[in-house]
């Protein structure tokens, strides 16, 4: 794969493309487990799957600094403007719609979560990201419970799959399993977890279950480590 993909804790994850620079769901100034802080990252393209505040996270600060088009939906891309995010660098889309962009191709899925923004007005529906890069096929679940449609999802022959495994607010290790299963993606990697004690899980544990009960090989970054997706 060319592209490098870096875990900035919770969900937040720093893609380069070798041409262009992503950011999905940028909670960083907040998070006790990011290692950087919203003036250290530079951003094309941000990514942002629903309207909490652990997600949402520095999206304001690091469009207005850097000019970056934000992909959300389309009640999370109105909130963004009403912060100052320009207009014209917001692309509003709904699950299931996709956009063909300098990076490559970005559809957002479904999930099966809620979406409230900061200030608490309405979120519009959650989602995930698939991306299509040059030479790699990425998903990332962000927030959301197991469905059935994940098959669906990776039928387009995933290099890699992100799934919450911290439970309580999404899904847990047992069926983030199961989504490993649907999806039968190459690599696949753990997030939203060992954000805060509610959401804690054991990665090492998770792990061993993907290896012994799907054909896919787990990776876990620490935060700030990048994914090595050469194994398996």
């Amino acid at each position: 794969m060319k592209a490098t993909i870096t875990w900035l804790g919770h969900n937040a994850w720093s893609i380069n493309t070798g041409g262009h620079k992503l950011l999905l769901d940028p909670f960083l100034n907040d998070s006790p487990t990011s290692p950087v802080k919203a003036g250290d990252v530079e951003a094309d393209f941000i990514l942002v799957s629903h309207g909490h505040a652990d997600h949402v996270g520095d999206t304001v600060a690091i469009a207005r600094r850097t000019g970056a088009t934000v992909l959300a939906n389309f009640e999370v891309g109105q909130w963004l403007a009403s912060q100052g995010v320009a207009h014209e660098k917001i692309i509003g889309m709904n699950p299931g719609g996709g956009v063909r962009l300098p990076f490559g191709h970005a559809k957002f899925t479904i999930a099966h979560h809620s979406s409230s923004m900061p200030d608490g007005s309405y979120g519009g529906v959650p989602g995930g990201f698939l991306l299509a890069l040059e030479g790699s096929q990425l998903y990332f679940a962000c927030d959301t419970g197991l469905f059935l449609e994940m098959k669906q999802i990776g039928a387009v022959g995933l290099d890699l799959a992100v799934v919450p495994i911290g439970d309580l607010f999404t899904m847990g290790p047992e069926d983030s399993i199961e989504a490993v299963k649907l999806l039968n993606p190459k690599h696949v990697a753990p997030c939203h977890y060992n954000t805060w004690p509610p959401i804690a899980q054991d990665p090492i544990a998770w792990a061993n279950q993907v290896r012994t009960l799907t054909p896919a090989h787990p990776v876990i970054p620490h935060p700030g480590e990048s994914l090595n997706l050469g194994q398996g």
